[in-house]
């Protein structure tokens, strides 16, 4: 059995704060505003999961009310929901994403993306795509305020039992 995800993020861009994406920290002057490490990335991936077998999404299973996820890195929660996914007897088959920003370019930095996905999901790193692009300087994140992502997963019934 297959079960398809489909996730969705967006975070403010903002001074003194990290840029961290796929787990990957990216020199730039501007950080993501959030109660983690803010990774559009991972939480579009992570929603994408818990989505795919109607197990709410990353605001239910990590709240910003909650202390305890001040600060902390979106890999490590990747991981929690990861675990999530297998105990309900599913694994990982692909997952096809989209980080959407103006600047600054990710081209340098995608292949490290997928490799720290692939290390936590324990799939291929040609299982997994990170597409970025901009969005000719319209909208909110064209005009550099904020930074976007989409990513879609395929689930299957795990043989691993």
């Amino acid at each position: 059995m297959y079960r398809i995800g489909n996730g969705y993020d967006v975070h403010k861009l903002v001074k003194d704060r990290k840029l961290i994406l796929g787990g990957v920290e990216i020199p730039y002057e501007y950080g993501l505003l959030g109660h983690s490490d803010a990774d559009v990335l991972i939480h579009a991936i992570m929603d994408a999961l818990l989505g795919a077998l109607a197990l709410g999404d990353i605001g239910q299973h990590f709240p910003d009310t909650d202390e305890k996820y001040k600060g902390i890195s979106s890999i490590e929660l990747l991981k929690h929901v990861n675990n999530l996914i297998f105990s309900k007897g599913y694994e990982v088959v692909n997952i096809d994403s989209i980080v959407v920003m103006q600047k600054p370019k990710l081209k340098n930095y995608l292949i490290k993306m997928r490799e720290n996905i692939s290390k936590i999901l324990d799939i291929e790193i040609d299982d997994i795509s990170i597409k970025a692009t901009t969005e000719e300087k319209l909208g909110f994140t064209g005009e550099g305020r904020g930074v976007k992502s989409y990513a879609v997963v395929l689930l299957k019934k795990s043989d691993k039992f």
